[in-house]
């Protein structure tokens, strides 16, 4: 604690009462740490506007520090910590805002201001997260970063209640002994029990009379752990995380948040999903409707060229209908880049099939997600290579291959299409060719990326890529 003194006399402009509230926050951030799966830091404001100093930290026990050596007494800067120096300057706190550290490490950081009896602001509390991890959707780790960072104080009394952040935040926060009395509780915490009911004032009740679960408080400290569920009670649905500490007075921390809208939403979100997957299925009828109807028109044409032109038309039709008919089965939004290509690849052979030779095609390489838009173009533009493919590069051949390779890149992903057919001269190919007309325009306008064909008589490799 004598560092923390040392570096803000140093460093800052902060006055000696201003330095023992960040001492005895300090006390609690390990605890935070350890809770959160978190580093903590806490951050006070120097004489520079764009710079804030490290003053005191707190590593997981739990789990790996992404940090090698310690931070304290470094320097935090507005162009690597932005969401730092806003709550500095602004009070405001800040969520999963991403920043650099010292180290040059990519991290989240959630931020809380920490002000005196003035309301100002004299330091920040900070907790850092992998930018890999999705804190999105972890609100349980906002709780605890605006609930203990003056929870010990609030339990000494030894501050006002209106200066504890707790009684800031909306979720249910309350504190029992190791006794199992309850010996905090915020705003929230009473709101949640007025609605279930509970008329008298909460505090000093036991945790049997408050529990809104079967649990029992000796089991629950036996466990010594965190452990978070969800439960339905009085019409709510409650998300609970228990907090076992060693501590005697801050023995078990509740934290209760009323999740029931979220519910509701999730709801909402899968009904829309089986309203989508039934458009999905209808359009993979009409589509494939459409296709039969044409296939039933194209018995009566004589006219050998336009029949091949109606023929093409139809596959282009169901490999459109393959995409929907994947989209109706998942209820998503996005599809398996090599399942959509298998069904272009079964669809084709059944449709341009011949007999007189012994054809393989094989699909290999990367399998990733893809939007249902983009997958219903790359299955435009493969069918149509593989059309022409079949139809063109083993005429006089008794046997033949052909490889679709995906590879999946940082922003482009690439798909060859490669046959050991006979081969042909590229510039001899008409640019007026309405399926390289097609194809080229859905590369260049839908894909955004850029189609290469390469033939000689071992055989032809077309690729083409796509922006991610």
């Amino acid at each position: 604690m004598n560092e923390i003194k040392e570096l803000c006399l140093k460093h800052t402009n902060l006055e000696d009462t201003d330095i023992e509230i960040i001492q005895h926050i300090a006390r609690t951030i390990q605890f935070i740490a350890d809770s959160t799966e978190s580093d903590v830091f806490i951050d006070c404001p120097t004489t520079h506007n764009d710079a804030a100093i490290v003053v005191a930290e707190a590593k997981p026990s739990n789990k790996p520090s992404l940090y090698k050596e310690s931070v304290v007494g470094k320097l935090a800067i507005r162009q690597n910590e932005p969401a730092v120096i806003r709550a500095i300057e602004i009070g405001m706190p800040g969520r999963n805002i991403k920043g650099i550290t010292q180290e040059q490490i990519k991290v989240k950081q959630s931020v809380e201001p920490i002000r005196n009896k003035e309301n100002k602001t004299i330091g920040i509390l900070i907790i850092e997260k992998d930018v890999t991890e999705d804190l999105c959707n972890d609100r349980k780790i906002e709780i605890l970063a605006e609930a203990n960072e003056e929870l010990t104080t609030q339990i000494a009394g030894k501050y006002e209640k209106e200066s504890d952040i707790a009684y800031y935040v909306n979720e249910a926060i309350l504190i029992f002994d190791e006794s199992g009395i309850l010996k905090f509780k915020n705003p929230g915490a009473e709101l949640l029990y007025s609605k279930l009911g509970y008329n008298e004032d909460i505090l000093g009740m036991n945790f049997a009379n408050l529990s809104v679960t079967n649990r029992c408080f000796k089991d629950i400290i036996s466990n010594n752990c965190i452990d978070t569920f969800e439960h339905e009670v009085g019409g709510m649905c409650l998300q609970i995380k228990y907090i076992v500490q060693s501590n005697k007075a801050l023995k078990l921390v509740v934290l209760i948040r009323d999740i029931t809208d979220m519910k509701e939403k999730e709801k909402e979100l899968v009904h829309k999903s089986v309203v989508i997957r039934e458009i999905h299925h209808r359009v993979k009828n009409n589509l494939q409707t459409i296709a039969s109807l044409l296939r039933l028109q194209s018995r009566r044409i004589h006219n050998e060229a336009f029949l091949n032109a109606m023929n093409d038309s139809i596959n282009r039709i169901l490999s459109i209908a393959a995409t929907h008919e994947i989209l109706a089965k998942q209820g998503i939004d996005e599809v398996n880049i090599k399942e959509v290509i298998n069904r272009i690849k079964s669809s084709m052979v059944t449709f341009e099939k011949r007999d007189n030779i012994d054809l393989a095609i094989k699909i290999t390489g990367d399998d990733f997600r893809i939007s249902s838009d983009k997958a219903t173009t790359t299955a435009l533009v493969v069918n149509e290579l593989l059309q022409n493919s079949i139809k063109h590069a083993f005429k006089e051949k008794s046997e033949g291959e052909i490889i679709i390779n995906i590879e999946k890149g940082n922003m482009y992903s690439t798909i060859s299409i490669i046959d050991n057919g006979n081969g042909f001269e590229v510039d001899t190919v008409p640019k007026n060719s309405l399926g390289l007309m097609i194809v080229r325009s859905l590369i260049h306008d839908k894909l955004e990326g850029n189609l290469d064909i390469y033939s000689n008589s071992e055989g032809t490799k077309v690729i083409f890529d796509f922006k991610n």
